[in-house]
């Protein structure tokens, strides 16, 4: 998984970086030890504390797993099956809010090379429930030098130390950090699960890279929108939880804008609730949009794992 997350990155890295912070001049020789990912701790993630969620707190949805228990997330409420915009049947992950700002996820280059180092972990900076998390990371092209050993560096404050130069690109990944053990069989989550470095511990991520995605020229995860149907409206007490789906399904009749391959698809969506009232009648994105709807409530990451007719 590792290799295959550094092709998408070569290619992703194909074309003029953005910014720039750094020069060759500073960069230190590294410790020539490197760091065995096999032997080394993993961190523990827990994405449901009152700190990293903003839906699945387990404050107020006491079944969800305990922190740093494996997530199931063919399981509800972490799958949701909808429609896409001719009312095509899709399914998605639920992975919570998320904000528009990316974090970064910092891959490193020998001077003079254009592939990331063999056998080298790309590193991170933050976890759920720190400051500055996101699922959505955009990469950020490390500089080493020529004679760099892979896994020598484990931590951001090591390449700041080492004064490696550091450029952004405009290119991201949606990459949810998540327990060991954590599944998810659609999908890029079928890929397993693989690892980065985060302060020299080892931490779980799964990738989904379903279609390609970039920042806008804000430097943000682009939107789309999904329309959806509550149990209850949300302007009334108690109302946003439950989707509202068919009797005795698990269908709902949330409607995505698009789905992988087309325009303008991104996984991080920002939640359009249209009124109950019109459930039967919506199935696809123009009967969506004619829908009576309410004010947006967020932007979550879903990621469409199942496109079906």
């Amino acid at each position: 998984m590792q290799q295959t997350l550094s092709r998408l990155v070569s290619f992703a890295l194909m074309g003029a970086f953005v910014t720039a912070c750094g020069s060759d001049s500073k960069m230190m020789e590294p410790n020539t030890v490197p760091v065995d990912p096999m032997t080394a701790p993993k961190v523990s993630i827990d994405r449901f504390s009152a700190a990293a969620a903003v839906i699945f707190k387990r404050t107020t949805m006491p079944g969800l797993p305990a922190a740093n228990a494996p997530i199931d997330m063919d399981t509800g409420p972490f799958i949701t099956s909808g429609f896409g915009p001719t009312g095509q049947h899709i399914k998605y992950y639920n992975f919570d809010v998320q904000p528009t700002a990316p974090a970064s996820l910092y891959v490193l280059f020998r001077q003079g090379e254009s592939s990331p180092v063999s056998g080298q972990l790309d590193i991170v900076d933050a976890i759920p429930g720190q400051q500055g998390y996101s699922d959505f990371w955009r990469i950020m092209k490390v500089t080493a030098p020529a004679n760099y050993v892979a896994n020598t560096v484990t931590s951001l404050d090591e390449i700041r130390a080492r004064g490696f130069a550091i450029e952004a690109t405009t290119s991201l990944i949606n990459a949810p950090l998540v327990p060991e053990g954590s599944v998810a069989r659609l999908g890029g989550g079928a890929h397993g699960l693989a690892h980065w470095w985060y302060r020299g511990q080892l931490v779980p991520y799964f990738i989904f890279d379903e279609a390609g995605i970039s920042t806008t020229t804000q430097g943000l995860v682009p939107l789309e929108p999904i329309f959806v149907s509550f149990t209850v409206n949300p302007d009334q007490p108690s109302g946003g939880g439950e989707f509202k789906t068919e009797p005795g399904s698990l269908q709902t009749h949330n409607v995505a804008a698009s789905i992988p391959g087309q325009a303008g698809y991104t996984p991080l969506w920002t939640v359009i609730p249209f009124n109950n009232s019109a459930f039967a009648t919506v199935h696809d994105l123009a009967t969506a949009t004619a829908a009576p709807k309410f004010a947006a409530v967020g932007n979550v990451n879903c990621p469409i794992v199942e496109v079906r007719p």
